[in-house]
């Protein structure tokens, strides 16, 4: 799969453009990373706006990233030009185009925008670019009990798309797992944490968003 066009579009109509670093993120990185190596090799799978850029330079000098979207990537390079050697377009289900391997690999909801043949590619990807005992965090990846899992048309049995309203309107592939097949698709990692996030939004109208938040070891 390439990357999704919907995701451009929406970046071009000033849509998802998100400001503040995810909390989660910042949470995870801070429990579970060792920030004993200076400057440790980081980079981030679908960086968008680039939410997250300044919490990571705040933690080293060695942050790189892959979008896949051209309009969301000329914009970061206009907001920090000296990463401008360090920001790839490219989709990062088919390669990891960085001639370098990592101490963490970070992604926020991004692969989980593919279908499942797709994500198990990205994964290999991850795992042959990951140092030894290199760690992938995985923040919101959609669980199969979200409100939205009962909408749109099958792609495979845990990827939907064509959905006709909600937060996954126009957005394409949305994958949605359950926790035996993420433990299936983490084969070649060790779960250090493996957290099930579920929020009820009673007004104004309820639905349920559910997702998986994670830490995996590169173990083979």
């Amino acid at each position: 799969m390439t990357f999704s066009s919907e995701w451009d579009s929406r970046f071009k109509q000033n849509k998802n453009i998100s400001v503040w670093p995810w909390s989660d993120l910042v949470s995870y990185v801070n429990r579970y990373s060792n920030f004993s190596k200076k400057n440790p090799m980081i980079l981030e799978l679908g960086c968008g706006p680039g939410a997250n850029i300044p919490f990571f330079q705040s933690i080293t000098k060695n942050y790189y990233a892959i979008e896949g979207s051209s309009t969301i990537v000329k914009t970061i390079v206009k907001k920090f030009p000296k990463l401008k050697n360090n920001l790839i377009r490219a989709d990062f289900t088919l390669e990891i185009p960085f001639q370098k391997k990592f101490d963490i690999i970070f992604d926020r909801a991004a692969i989980t925008h593919n279908d499942t043949k797709s994500i198990s590619n990205c994964l290999e990807n991850i795992h042959n670019k990951l140092n030894k005992d290199g760690l992938f965090i995985g923040i919101d990846w959609f669980s199969t009990q979200h409100s939205d899992f009962s909408d749109g048309s099958y792609v495979d049995s845990f990827t939907k798309n064509c959905f006709k309203k909600g937060q996954f309107a126009n957005v394409g592939n949305v994958h949605f797992a359950n926790k035996s097949h993420l433990l299936k698709l983490f084969k070649k990692f060790e779960f250090l944490v493996l957290e099930h996030k579920i929020i009820t939004k009673e007004i104004p109208e309820k639905n349920k968003f559910a997702a998986w938040n994670f830490v995996a070891r590169k173990i083979i």
